[in-house]
């Protein structure tokens, strides 16, 4: 059985699941990358059995989809609630409780396919979007074994009665969750700062007379 994994380097648990694979499987094809980055031509051109997509930089083409045997399975880091880009952001500023991770068919939409999974957790008032985002990769390290195994025992991968609750979050949604502006009530603002402050990351800004100031934030 082959397996194509898409993912990036150095995020937390990828070498994990890099092995696990590579243990289990006969043929593992792993293209890693970073945001911004064109997706390697071998993976245009190749097949698959399965396709794994866990924490990929990259929204994988209908091309490689329509390319895949069995399945096509994203592990996004974030509930149904909360689809696209900028989860973790989102379910900060919006105060949640709980909050979870999902694994789900892919289509040509992002984060749209049918829920394989569902994992949740409870959310801390101080949780900050990296303490969430650790949280969040280790459910989801629990999750990918739980799927894979079945995959590997049973050759059947589970299905979840939940559905996708609004369409995805996008990059501009979260660019503008990131915007200050001086007339905003100061609990937006610190809102607004912790839903988007990440150690080494650009978060909240504010522009003044063409210079715009950013807020360089700690763990």
């Amino acid at each position: 059985m082959k397996i194509a994994l898409f993912t990036k380097p150095d995020k937390p648990t990828v070498n994990e699941v890099k092995e696990y694979l590579k243990k289990n499987f006969d043929t593992v094809a792993i293209y890693e990358g970073e945001r911004g980055e064109s997706i390697p031509l071998e993976a245009l051109n190749g097949s698959q059995d399965i396709l794994i997509s866990y924490l990929s930089p990259w929204l994988i083409p209908e091309q490689i989809l329509n390319k895949t045997a069995l399945w096509s399975i994203n592990f996004h880091p974030g509930p149904p609630e909360y689809p696209g880009i900028g989860c973790f952001n989102f379910a900060i500023y919006n105060q949640e409780k709980y909050y979870g991770i999902t694994a789900h068919l892919m289509e040509k939409n992002v984060d749209s396919g049918k829920i394989i999974a569902v994992k949740r957790f409870s959310m801390l008032r101080n949780d900050s979007v990296y303490t969430l985002s650790i949280k969040s990769y280790e459910c989801m390290y629990t999750l990918f074994y739980e799927i894979m195994d079945s995959i590997l025992t049973k050759n059947i991968i589970p299905f979840s009665n939940e559905t996708w609750k609004r369409k995805p979050y996008t990059r501009s949604e979260l660019e503008e969750l990131c915007r200050i502006e001086a007339a905003m009530p100061q609990e937006e603002i610190k809102k607004r700062v912790k839903a988007t402050a990440y150690p080494g990351m650009p978060g909240a800004y504010i522009e003044l007379y063409g210079h715009k100031f950013e807020y360089n934030a700690n763990r």
